[in-house]
């Protein structure tokens, strides 16, 4: 194990081995690694631990420099783990170049198929039983980590001490085609407060779009569609997204020669904003994580779009309405204009179309928990709809709430220590 200091913080680098399918424990193998982070100094005390699980799916753990954001927060009582979850970060990565290591598709879906918040809970279960000695400890799950909180406490909730979660209540039953018919309303109430906040960008959009359609432009070989362009909307879901948005489209053109083009700092904003490259199992897996059962995804952004033809840009551009942004949505067009997701068209084909997806949430568990469980709710949540959050928080006995409008889904990290503070004492019954 490498150790290494930052400012105020002892980081130390953990691999474990667990198998690929838990369900064949002595099968393949594959690595997962954790960041341990302890204060410098507690560094030599015995503390409770805290794992950390990531939005997503596909993101590693965030990687912080030296307390900030809420680690500084935790790092006060506990040891935590900053858990790359299998296939990101420093994890066995499943990516463009290393899934044709696995086969074809067909055998790279199937690999994927393990990918989900099931087999990330059993991952965790291995893990703890190796750093604490069996003893319980503390989860803190942000959006899809929230996900994955819920799904421990279905299936392994002896292992939990406590849990908090921000952003991240998922429907216990809702199919990907509810989840989305859910989304696209409040995607479109966050473009218009974008517009009522920035007004000039109104007709920027709609410049920007149509430049786009009108001329083929590719960027470091990946394809820039106004589909593309209306998917930076996945930026409004943060606190300062709409100012980020607004900036990067101030200087979306420029004078040449040839007359006005598209500036290359906005292509190369726009590239670096539309790629998938850094994260490609949120495009492969999006859509999977709300599978449960033998109904298919099947594409289901995709196909409940066509319910809200304000969304469609062409449409838009014919008359004289903004174009519209969207947001977490994931489109078989992605996997047409981004190189690193284009040689995993037909392995994301194939994961749409699965029908065996295990069911990740037991209502009757939740329902006699004993786990202290609190939950943020940010009350117009771009990312995770706020209803469904507070359906699943009255089924999971105990659970408290903080419902806010502070913060939006990034308020862990925006909020500094002051979101953890809170939910820490929520599961203490100190307030």
């Amino acid at each position: 194990m490498n150790s290494y200091r930052q400012p105020g913080v002892v980081l130390t680098d953990r691999r474990f081995t667990v198998p690929l399918d838990h369900s064949d424990p002595g099968g393949e193998q594959i690595e997962v690694y954790g960041r341990e982070a302890v204060a410098t100094s507690r560094a030599g005390e015995e503390l409770p631990w805290l794992v950390y699980l990531e939005g997503g799916p596909g993101f590693g753990a965030r990687r912080f420099v030296g307390t900030e954001a809420w680690l500084g927060r935790a790092l006060r009582e506990f040891r935590v783990l900053l858990l790359d979850q299998r296939g990101t970060g420093l994890s066995t990565p499943a990516n463009r170049q290393t899934l044709p290591l696995r086969g074809g598709p067909r055998e790279q879906a199937d690999y994927l198929a393990h990918f989900r918040s099931d087999s990330i809970v059993r991952d965790c279960e291995l893990i703890r039983q190796r750093l604490t000695g069996g003893a319980p400890w503390t989860v803190l799950g942000q959006s899809f980590g929230g996900f994955c909180a819920v799904r421990y406490l279905s299936s392994a909730p002896e292992g939990l001490a406590a849990v908090l979660i921000t952003g991240g209540l998922p429907s216990l039953d809702a199919h990907a085609d509810d989840v989305y018919r859910a989304a696209y309303p409040r995607i479109q109430r966050k473009v218009a407060a974008h517009y009522a906040r920035y007004p000039q960008d109104v007709e920027r959009a709609r410049a920007i779009a149509a430049h786009l359609a009108e001329h083929r432009t590719e960027s470091a070989g990946h394809r820039l569609t106004p589909e593309g362009f209306q998917s930076l909307g996945i930026m409004l879901g943060s606190g300062s997204g709409s100012h980020q948005l607004h900036y990067l489209l101030e200087n979306a053109f420029v004078r040449t020669p040839g007359g006005t083009e598209l500036s290359d700092t906005f292509q190369e904003a726009l590239r670096t904003a539309a790629s998938f490259a850094g994260h490609p199992l949120y495009a492969l897996l999006h859509e999977a994580i709300y599978g449960q059962g033998e109904r298919p995804t099947a594409w289901a952004a995709e196909r409940v779009r066509a319910e809200f033809p304000q969304f469609d840009a062409a449409t838009a551009l014919a008359g004289d309405g903004p174009v519209l942004f969207t947001g977490e949505t994931i489109h078989p067009w992605h996997f047409d204009v981004d190189p690193a997701l284009r040689p995993l068209r037909e392995t994301a084909e194939l994961l749409a179309r699965r029908t065996d997806w295990p069911v990740l949430y037991d209502p009757e568990r939740l329902a006699a928990n004993e786990v202290p469980v609190a939950a943020a709710v940010y009350h117009d949540d771009m990312y995770v709809d706020t209803a469904d959050a507070l359906r699943t928080a009255a089924a999971i006995r105990g659970l408290r709430t903080w419902v806010t409008d502070e913060y939006e889904h990034d308020g862990v990290r925006a909020g500094g220590p002051r979101v953890l503070d809170r939910l820490l004492a929520l599961v203490r019954d100190e307030i």
